[in-house]
């Protein structure tokens, strides 16, 4: 389709929530084009969409996945449709931004036998955020329990009034057959071989699709000056004219169409196609937003502009290495264009340039404005950037990526996948920003942090399939601390003599608990010459050594005064290694005599969850020794609840959160303050002690 115009495509992602139905849907268009021969499914593998072997495994989308397809409408519309397929797990979320960033139109894909889920809702305030097109698909209408007019007051009543049905459903569950158009009053009927025939709607359908017509055509009418005065005068413009503004007004998001039909056996699918190309907003009405020289400027979609493109994904094949995902802005492009990064500054030569179908590449020698391609092997482009001419001050607006909030150490299985494993994980983290990878200095532990534990495990599996790096996982240990239980006033002394030179220090110290979180404080009240000036820094780094080494239970030192009240020395045989060495002796001496308090990580935890939910996530932070500062109400009417919970006790919780809520609620947990340890928990954190310590 190189001869494809921009006000011809489409770039439509379908979202929702899990197993919604959302790649059963595109396999079906896919099918109904034409582009595959046979219907591709999840549950057996066949999907050309979910091929990575993790999903594939599954059973479950867990990438963005593009199918390009022609499509021509039942009047002869031609239009290039590019499918983007999203997973629906919470985890995965930054896979739907990837797609949203791109997309002109969200294709909300509802079941219509569980209904409206935490998924559906949480794509459409993202969507709303973005100020993304929508449609919504309610799917499974062949299935025992679907139930299309409880879930339609289900929409309304959770994502809003704006939602209005095109069609209605002509049968129910396994008497599903077709459905009423209800803006041209016209009935579809579909055979078991998927065959459509029209015809008028059926007797016991006319009154509600006679009521539904109306109330659409009254929200179309309004939108439009002229429309509305014929429409007062009794003339009910001709639904063509209708669909025109139709088109309109979802293009500025002020209608919501409503769908229905089956991914499964692909009943009404067709309508759904012919529904995006008509009145599916199109890349040349929707300005893409960019920041040049930092202030937001529109960018329109067209194929005789300056070129700018988005990188929006970057994958790692393993046959022709980094492939990565663009969307043409503006401009055309064409095989061995050369542009430069606007954020590194890399000259790219787009050599290669083609369009997928699932895992299908299609050559391509032209890709223009509003249109989306693939391109292998860019040497310094990675997600979120910008390629244009030299010279050009343009970038993307910063992308808040939420912290994650499951943290796993991983460990190297061999030798060999030690060697591999840095460079690995820098290869993953490209193709999957939601993952944070850390080398934490204290415990030696490599840590890899990503949104919850199905990400974690995906990622892992990937690391082996791509890398062929295998690693294990563990716990990561916490940065337990101690302090000193009570004041104490101690010696530490070095007296060596063995021919020569010896090592003769003596340091009297007096070392007392500082208030929490000051951590180290020396104080120099030496008088009378007793320690030379000159050896007073080597006192304090002999300090600053025991507080490194530990504790009685194998922590680290915080949170101390420490006074130098006096001291010994000889004018041959001292040295600063030799007061270095008795300050740290004298320090260890101090906790031995008055005993050490060990001290937890504590976070600062900010959880929204859905108001019915707030007392059992209450209770279940009580229970996990937090202590709660304060609870409010979001702009949503969502529960606000701020506390402070040891670290210890949220190693899990994302997972935790979601069953308890449903999937509904949200958390973020920063480090705040050090607290003392319950007495029965702190044998528990002397196996946290690590060897990187």
């Amino acid at each position: 389709m190189d001869d494809i115009v921009t006000s011809a495509i489409r770039n439509v992602a379908l979202v929702g929530h899990a197993a919604g139905g959302k790649t059963s849907l595109a396999e079906a268009l896919l099918h109904r084009s034409g582009a595959t021969q046979r219907l591709g499914r999840v549950d057996d593998g066949t999907s050309v969409l979910d091929t990575d072997p993790e999903e594939v495994r599954r059973r479950q989308t867990l990438t963005l996945a593009i199918a390009s397809v022609p499509w021509t409408t039942a009047g002869g519309q031609t239009c290039k449709l590019n499918l983007i397929d999203t997973p629906g797990h919470d985890e995965f979320d930054l896979v739907v931004d990837a797609a949203l960033s791109v997309a002109d139109l969200a294709v909300v894909v509802v079941s219509a036998v569980e209904g409206v889920q935490a998924g559906d809702e949480r794509v459409w305030a993202r969507c709303r955020e973005l100020g993304i097109p929508r449609f919504i698909f309610v799917t499974k209408e062949d299935k025992p329990s679907a139930d299309f007019e409880s879930v339609l007051a289900d929409l309304r009543g959770r994502l809003g009034d704006r939602l209005f049905p095109l069609e209605l459903p002509i049968g129910e569950r396994t008497h599903f057959s077709g459905v009423a158009d209800v803006l041209f009053d016209v009935a579809h009927l579909y055979d078991d071989d998927g065959q459509e025939s029209t015809g008028p709607v059926p007797p016991e359908l006319a009154d509600l699709e006679r009521s539904r017509h109306t109330e659409l055509v009254e929200e179309v009418v309004s939108g439009d000056d002229d429309q509305l005065e014929n429409y007062l005068a009794g003339q009910e413009p001709p639904p063509a004219d209708l669909e025109r503004t139709l088109r309109l007004a979802v293009a500025e998001s002020a209608i919501f169409p409503v769908l229905v039909g089956s991914g499964a056996t692909g009943a009404a699918v067709d309508r759904l196609g012919d529904f995006i190309c008509e009145i599916g907003p199109s890349p040349d009405l929707r300005p893409a937003t960019v920041l040049v020289d930092g202030e937001p400027t529109a960018v329109v979609a067209d194929a005789d502009g300056e070129p700018l493109v988005h990188v929006f994904r970057t994958l790692a094949d393993q046959f022709v290495g980094q492939v990565s995902l663009l969307k043409v802005i503006s401009g055309t492009l064409r095989e061995d264009d050369r542009l430069v990064n606007t954020t590194t500054g890399a000259e790219e030569r787009l050599h290669g340039l083609f369009g997928l179908r699932g895992r299908t590449h299609l050559e391509t020698k032209r890709v223009v404005a509003g249109d989306l391609a693939a391109v292998a092997k860019l040497t310094d482009s990675p997600t979120r950037t910008l390629l244009a001419l030299p010279g050009r001050p343009v970038r993307l607006p910063d992308l808040a990526v939420p912290p994650g909030g499951y943290t796993q150490a991983v460990r190297p299985l061999t030798q060999s996948d030690d060697d591999k494993l840095t460079d690995a994980l820098r290869r993953l983290c490209a193709e999957d920003p939601a993952l944070v990878v850390v080398q934490d200095d204290e415990s030696g532990q490599t840590l890899v942090t990503a949104v919850g534990d199905t990400h974690l495990a995906v990622a892992l599996e990937r690391l082996e399939r791509k890398f062929g790096v295998r690693v294990s996982t563990e716990e990561v240990r916490l940065p337990y601390r101690e302090t000193i239980a009570a004041e104490a006033e101690v010696e530490g002394k070095v007296k060596k003599q063995s021919g020569g030179h010896g090592q003769f220090a003596v340091v009297r110290l007096a070392v007392r608990p500082a208030p929490r979180g000051e951590g180290l404080t020396f104080v120099d009240s030496i008088v009378g010459g007793a320690i030379p000036r000159q050896y007073l820094p080597a006192v304090e780094k002999g300090v600053q050594d025991a507080l490194l080494a530990g504790g009685p239970n194998g922590h680290r030192i915080t949170d101390l005064r420490v006074e130098c009240v006096d001291g010994k020395y000889h004018s041959v045989d001292s040295s600063d290694m030799a007061f270095r060495t008795a300050a740290a002796q004298a320090v260890a001496a101090a906790l031995q005599q008055a005993g050490s308090v060990v001290l937890e990580p504590v976070s600062a935890v900010t959880v929204t969850v859905p108001v019915e939910a707030q007392g059992d996530v209450l209770g279940d932070l009580s229970a996990r020794r937090g202590r709660v500062v304060d609870t409010g109400t979001a702009d949503d009417g969502s529960g606000i609840i701020e506390a402070h919970v040891p670290t210890a006790e949220l190693r899990h919780y994302t997972v935790d959160l979601r069953a308890i809520t449903g999937g509904r609620g949200t958390v973020r947990a920063s480090h705040d303050h050090y607290d003392p340890v319950p007495e029965h928990l702190v044998a528990a954190t002397r196996s946290t002690v690590g060897a990187g310590r």
